[in-house]
């Protein structure tokens, strides 16, 4: 299952961060959505040479993978399943 529809349209690196980052956009706090959008960001300025067609692919797939099981591990469903809640995702701004 993927995490939204139209992830079997992905083909292009270009299509792919548009499908990641209106994935983000469906995750439960505003904490959360920003902390996944800048890690889509960063991954895909580190892929950005990477010209071998397969390996494309395979980096497509993957990251299909991944939103798929963050987006089931963090919804707001599951959210009450998770081993730790949302907010600790993140580190907090506050001092101890």
């Amino acid at each position: 299952m993927a995490p939204l529809p139209g992830a079997e349209l992905v083909r292009t690196p270009l299509q792919l961060y548009r499908y990641l980052l209106r994935c983000c956009q469906q995750l439960p706090t505003r904490g959360v959505q920003e902390h996944y959008k800048h890690a889509v960001r960063q991954s895909f300025r580190v892929h950005s040479d990477e010209d071998n067609p397969e390996r494309i692919q395979q980096i497509i797939k993957r990251a299909i993978e991944d939103a798929d099981w963050i987006m089931n591990k963090l919804s707001p469903i599951s959210a009450a399943e998770a081993p730790y809640p949302p907010s600790q995702l993140l580190p907090s701004s506050r001092s101890p």
